[in-house]
């Protein structure tokens, strides 16, 4: 922890690391709300509430900067609570716990909380410092990003007044984005009944851990393994041809990201056990092969276990798993306007046994163009809805269409080269970002997303560059003088 507070810049590592000893789990973050509304108290600053717990803190020019524009600096407060499962911690009270790793600071076996922590942490060094140069500053932070953009689809027309808002949630150091996708979540949900587990059977587990995972819009071009698609695999095969019952399943966790590590524990005739396992273990060898450049750390566990009380009916478990292995999972198209840009890409999430004799799928689509989302969307349900499962589809959220001719755009960039001597990329980015939920609020915003470089995030492995962080500070720092005058 010491390493990480005497990193450059101080004010922003600071910020940081008392950011990480409060919980603040998407839909749970009161501890947090309470914190940024001490904050502003401690630093005799305005701030505001809404009905959604939406916090803004707004700070007055320094002396001489009065005559810029209002800029809103915006940042999520909730993160991704994601954990190894040999990890013991508590999202709603345990701290996160940042060490420095080479150039990188990272957590112990949890998510670091770095989406968007470093943002938060950027706007309270700068409400806090006697000594940045800045027009009237307007920080918003905003609740649950992550699990449903509940904080900017309810927050009112009028909370900020800024016409200029920087949007401090990217993940590349060198890249300005200037739109995103929208998404929408697809949910199914199976009923099912029990039967008792057939005499002369014998159980087992099948797990598979290990995976990358990662955040399912700024990762899902990187062909990275699906838990819940191994995991049918091995599962659907042992069930055709040696009558594998299921008993239980869980796999994935949060429908944005990909689902890194899960499990099935189910029963087997004890006439076909040894061939069944033979067969297991030989498909679990072509598996981890198949992946074996991508996944290097895939582990694929095939053992016995307890004896289930029951298992799932037959007509249940033969839709269950043909829907699973017929749901599409990754991208569905590239863009042919941007290079490199995702499309429209779809996210099997997560196989989560409920109480009521019911499983339910959670799925994600995203896509830039609106007809694709609804599109791919319709795909996913009719899997579902042919599978005889009941589905249903979140309200969404819209893209933020890219504008080129940007003014905020174009003084970053300039600022960019200016500080570091190259130029940097202008894209949109496949993940959802708040803004264009903004821009239907607050129409004529003039936005930019931008962020130091974060890798695995949405997952255990998530770390941000130390390096990049610093840049990053630079560059707002600079921007901030650079406002056009009212």
């Amino acid at each position: 922890m010491n390493e990480i507070l005497n990193l450059d810049p101080r004010e922003v590592w600071r910020q940081f690391v008392d950011i990480c000893q409060v919980p603040r789990p998407s839909k749970k973050e009161g501890k947090i709300i309470k914190f940024l509304e001490d904050f502003a108290s401690t630093h005799g600053l305005e701030r505001h509430t809404d009905a959604a717990g939406n916090v803004l803190i707004r700070k007055p020019a320094t002396p001489g900067m009065e005559h810029l524009q209002t800029v809103v600096l915006q940042s999520h407060m909730d993160m991704v609570c994601e954990k190894n499962s040999d990890v013991q911690h508590n999202f709603d009270t345990d701290a996160i716990v940042p060490y420095l790793d080479g150039g990188w600071v990272r957590a112990k076996g949890t998510t670091l909380g770095a989406d968007d922590g470093i943002g938060m942490a950027a706007e309270l060094a700068i409400l806090a410092s006697s000594s940045v140069k800045h027009g009237p500053i307007e920080c918003l932070f905003t609740v649950d990003e992550e699990t449903g953009l509940t904080g900017a689809f309810e927050m009112q027309p009028g909370f900020f007044s800024g016409k200029i808002l920087l949007n401090l949630d990217s993940e590349d150091d060198g890249e300005l984005f200037i739109g995103c996708a929208g998404g929408v979540d697809t949910l199914a949900t199976f009923a099912y009944s029990t039967e008792l587990v057939p005499a002369d059977y014998a159980a087992v587990c099948i797990a598979v851990r290990g995976l990358l995972g990662g955040h399912s819009g700024d990762d899902i071009n990187k062909n990275r393994g699906n838990a819940v698609k191994l995991l049918t695999r091995l599962v659907w095969e042992a069930a055709q041809r040696f009558g594998l019952r299921i008993a239980q399943i869980d796999a994935g966790n949060l429908r944005n990201a990909i689902a890194r590590e899960g499990y099935v524990v189910g029963v087997l005739p004890q006439s076909k056990r040894d061939e069944a396992l033979n067969c297991l273990e030989a498909l679990r060898s072509d598996i981890v092969a198949e992946w074996s450049d991508v996944e290097p750390s895939l582990s694929i566990a095939i053992e016995s276990s307890d004896m289930p009380a029951w298992v799932l009916d037959q007509a249940s478990q033969r839709n269950l798993l043909n829907a699973l292995y017929a749901c599409p999972h990754g991208v569905m198209a590239m863009s042919r306007s941007l290079q490199g840009l995702v499309e429209t890409s779809t996210n099997l999430a997560s196989v989560k046994m409920l109480e009521g004799n019911r499983i339910q799928v959670t799925t994600s689509q995203r896509s830039s163009v609106d007809t694709a989302k609804v599109d791919i969307a319709n795909m996913v349900e009719s899997v579902f809805l042919l599978a005889g499962a009941d589905v249903v589809h979140s309200d969404g959220y819209p893209g933020w269409a890219p504008n080129t001719d940007s003014e905020i755009l174009r003084i970053m960039r300039d600022s960019y080269k200016q500080l570091f001597g190259e130029e940097p990329i202008v894209r949109a980015i496949h993940a959802g970002l708040e803004c264009g939920l903004f821009l239907e609020k607050f129409p004529g915003l003039d936005m930019i997303s931008f962020g130091p470089t974060l890798r695995g995030v949405h997952s255990p492995d998530e770390k941000i560059d130390v390096a990049t962080t610093q840049k990053f500070w630079k560059l707002l720092l600079d921007v901030l003088t650079r406002i056009p005058k009212r």
